[in-house]
């Protein structure tokens, strides 16, 4: 798939951030203890498993993975033909079906935001697994977990979120011409 420039510019932080956890991943394995955590909860960790590079580097996999879905979705909302760009007279499919049969954006401009706005939410998740690595890949095998973490991982998830709700409503209020 070859990536719009707006697309390309705004995956520099996700590639920044994969960059990063890939190589510090690959730093901190060889002193990793034989036993790291497999869940951690608000109480601290109360799971383990072996040490493998699957068990390591499963934050860095999920990063991968919504990265390259978010980016899909980035991409294909540039390519949506959007409302105020088709004709009145012609349904999207040919078959009846009506406007709303498909969430399309309302300018290109707006596609452009929602755009933005997944790449964005897709930083926050990766900085998000950027603490959970920090857990994950401590020296000690140490069950002892602050208690803020669980607010320090979520609060970048939320704040991704919140961007992309307020894309959303920013292009259901946008004129449609």
């Amino acid at each position: 798939m070859v990536f719009s420039s707006p697309v390309r510019l705004w995956l520099l932080p996700n590639a920044a951030l994969l960059t990063a956890l890939a190589v510090w991943g690959i730093v901190r394995y060889p002193h990793l203890p034989g036993r790291i955590p497999l869940h951690i909860s608000t109480d601290g960790v109360d799971a383990w498993t072996s040490r493998s590079v699957g068990s390591a580097f499963v934050l860095v996999f999920v990063h991968l993975g919504a990265t390259v879905l978010l980016t899909a979705c980035a991409e294909l909302t540039l390519r949506v033909t959007p409302s105020a760009e088709l004709p009145d007279n012609v349904a999207p499919f040919g078959n009846g079906l009506v406007r709303s049969s498909l969430n399309r954006p309302r300018t290109r401009a707006s596609a452009l935001w929602t755009a933005r706005a997944l790449l964005t939410f897709n930083a926050c998740v990766g900085v998000s697994l950027l603490i959970g690595c920090a857990v994950l890949w401590r020296s000690a095998p140490e069950p002892e977990v602050s208690g803020w973490l669980f607010t320090a991982m979520i609060v970048p998830i939320l704040v991704g979120t919140a961007l992309t709700v307020v894309s959303a409503v920013r292009d259901r209020r946008a004129p449609a011409h």
